[in-house]
């Protein structure tokens, strides 16, 4: 079994890799990723969904690292983009433009342009105004973009609110009432063709009833579209497919292709997939070292060198992340709260947590912390951004290194 397991004398390893070597060599806060995980996550889905034309556009937001990008690209996926250094990472790292395809709410006129003359495959437009920036702007450079519409189906996904994004209060796509007279006027303007249609309803979404239920809305709006004289070519069900974070396997994509298969094959379009989380999230640990053990009348913190600034999904969404010492220990149990260096009291990567007792010096590992862990890494306090190391094929190899003062001040003038 590919990432993360304890080898006999009972370490946390990566592939059979030392955790506490890495540590070691590299220092911490340290971010290890098992490129076999995400290697074996990317052909789940990919069997899964084999029996109709598709294509997996992994979701550059959930971790841009460029070696993990390249790893996606050799897989064969596509990439889903919702920025101009997105654009520009997902083309260095080797993915073709035209299996590119550029979401996001608020695309510049710049990003658009750049988009247009690189040549990329897919716009999920957000808005009719959007439709129309890029038509002009590819109708001025003497090409025609494929748009698909973004659309609201008004779907809760029973997430965590702030990465809801489907219901009718959210700023994402438009109401799928107002789809087929956006898209009736948005086909007779020059440099667009109008290709497909989009929706995706959150991340982190557990509930296939949902999914499911997304899928049927926008295979309806397919239908009219199609008896309009629409020349449909793509179905884009966004992703959002939940990751356990206690450890369990969560829904799979087979279970989610038991359910979409049916609703979109008998379209006999293609299927677009934008996982991201689902893809690499269980494929990366952050780790961690005790600096100090502080009690007081109502707690024990256990204070790590690892902070919001590394891994702010605690803070920002009271995320839980499981979080073990590396080497085993004996299961003598506190209730603890494991907090980092940066000044601020929502500075916490567990609350509450029973912990075994650890250390000073000890090294911990933050499980599952893939996705969202360094792609919203922050340099707050003046904290350089951790390093980042990739075990491939049983050997790893630096490829962030971590960053030092100068970095931080280099653009300054």
């Amino acid at each position: 079994m590919s990432g993360f397991a304890r080898s006999g004398s009972g370490a946390l390893t990566c592939d059979q890799v030392s955790l506490e070597a890495l540590a070691e060599e590299h220092g911490t806060p340290l971010y290890v990723y098992s490129a076999a995980a995400i290697q074996d996550a990317y052909r789940a889905y990919d069997q899964a969904f084999a029996a109709l034309p598709h294509r997996v556009c992994y979701a550059l937001k959930a971790n841009s690292s460029g070696a993990l990008l390249r790893l996606l690209v050799a897989c064969g996926a596509g990439a889903d983009i919702v920025s101009g250094g997105e654009l520009l990472a997902a083309l260095r790292a080797g993915f073709p433009p035209e299996r590119i395809v550029f979401a996001g709410v608020g695309k510049t006129d710049a990003e658009i342009g750049l988009g247009i003359e690189r040549g990329i495959g897919e716009w999920n437009a957000e808005s009719e105004d959007e439709i129309g920036r890029i038509g002009r702007a590819a109708a001025a450079a003497g090409r025609v973009a494929r748009v698909g519409l973004r659309v609201n189906p008004d779907i809760d996904p029973r997430s965590h609110p702030y990465i809801s994004t489907g219901l009718h209060e959210n700023k994402f796509g438009v109401e799928i009432g107002r789809a087929v007279g956006i898209l009736e006027r948005a086909r007779r303007l020059p440099g667009v063709a109008i290709t497909g249609v989009q929706s995706h309803i959150g991340s982190q979404v557990g509930d296939l009833d949902a999914l499911a239920e997304a899928a049927q809305a926008l295979a309806s709006l397919c239908g009219e579209l199609r008896a309009r004289g629409f020349g449909l070519e793509t179905i884009d069900l966004g992703g959002g497919l939940a990751v356990d974070y206690e450890g369990g396997s969560g829904p799979t994509p087979a279970e989610l292709a038991s359910r979409i298969v049916p609703i979109v094959a008998p379209l006999g379009l293609r299927l677009l997939l934008e996982p991201g989380r689902s893809l690499v999230a269980r494929a990366g640990v952050l780790l961690t070292r005790v600096l100090y053990l502080k009690d007081n009348a109502k707690k024990r913190f256990v204070v790590v060198d690892a902070g919001m600034n590394d891994l702010l999904r605690p803070a920002l969404y009271e995320a839980r992340h499981r979080i073990e010492p590396v080497q085993e220990r004996a299961m003598v149990l506190q209730q603890v709260d494991v907090v980092g260096p940066v000044c601020e009291t929502g500075d916490f990567l567990a609350r509450g947590r029973m912990l075994p007792a650890v250390a000073v010096g000890e090294l911990l590992a933050v499980r599952d912390a893939g996705a969202y862990g360094f792609s919203m890494a922050s340099n707050y306090n003046m904290r350089a951004r951790a390093a980042e190391v990739l075990v491939e094929d049983g050997l790893p190899r630096l490829v962030r290194r971590r960053e030092s003062f100068e970095d931080l001040v280099r653009t300054e003038i």
